[in-house]
């Protein structure tokens, strides 16, 4: 398709939706590293068209759906056919959904030189981070907050981010890094962002950044998504069930440790030059 499409479109199109099977969390919080290997096949597809084609060209990727999405399937099998307005497909997600869909949102980042555009499959009610009632009610669900902290704070330059962090070994994914992290560079260039996993089940994790090329940081705000129960929700009697709340930040130390099975964010302030 590459070849003959590739002198006229801009973008190649990608979806993918993350399941859990047999309750594997280790096997479920790692599907972030399929999601990476199939951003690189397709890469690779592009480049090696555009190396044949002798191009000038670059091929962009679209990450036009992703999510995760198995929670309503068996469900919506029960509701009367032609049924009028049925609520279809709407998942009730847990902390450890929103620590996958930190972990793709992680993976997007990292792929911000190739994905320009990616789009969460829905928003509201249908496999979406919000949810609505009759009569006016919403709430955020737990994957609301991974997505509102990376839509607000992740603007700017994507960073590489080397990590040197313990490993499980899983029998889909080989290894896996039990922390999963990206960063920001600000576009206004006076603050660095991170964005942490904690797939460990058991363990706080120690985490010590350190900076090349970007002196002057310090910790100014952290952001921690955790709950002692992987599979809290959050619902419209307890819309706060699974909710951020902020750490205690010195803005001179920058070592801290990120709770097991934890999504958090941590902002540093950088001094203008």
């Amino acid at each position: 398709v590459l070849e003959h499409t590739y002198d006229h479109v801009d973008y190649i199109s990608l979806h993918q939706y993350f399941t859990q099977t047999d309750d594997d969390l280790g096997t479920y919080l790692g599907s972030s590293m399929e999601m990476d290997r199939f951003i690189n096949t397709v890469i690779a597809a592009c480049d090696f068209v555009q190396s044949k084609k002798r191009s000038g060209k670059k091929m962009y990727l679209s990450f036009d759906e992703w999510n995760v999405w198995y929670h309503s399937l068996q469900q919506d099998k029960q509701i009367e056919p032609w049924s009028v307005g049925p609520p279809l497909l709407e998942d009730v997600y847990t902390l450890e959904d929103a620590l996958v869909v930190g972990c793709a949102l992680n993976t997007l980042l990292k792929h911000a030189d190739r994905i320009k555009i990616a789009c969460l499959a829905q928003l509201v009610n249908v496999i979406a981070p919000i949810m609505t009632e009759t009569g006016g009610r919403s709430w955020p669900q737990t994957i609301y907050w991974p997505f509102y902290y990376v839509s607000r704070y992740g603007r700017g330059t994507s960073m590489h981010v080397f990590l040197d962090v313990p490993v499980y070994e899983n029998r889909t994914h080989g290894e896996v890094p039990y922390v999963d992290a990206s960063a920001v560079f600000s576009e206004n260039r006076d603050e660095l962002v991170l964005f942490l996993v904690n797939r460990h089940g058991k363990d706080t994790i120690p985490v010590r950044p350190v900076f090349y090329g970007i002196e002057g940081c310090r910790p100014v705000e952290w952001v921690e998504l955790a709950h002692p129960d992987v599979k809290a929700v959050n619902s419209a009697k307890r819309p706060e069930e699974v909710a951020p709340r902020n750490r205690k930040v010195s803005g001179t130390e920058q070592d801290f440790g990120i709770k097991p099975l934890s999504w958090n964010m941590v902002r540093f302030s950088r001094a203008r030059l």
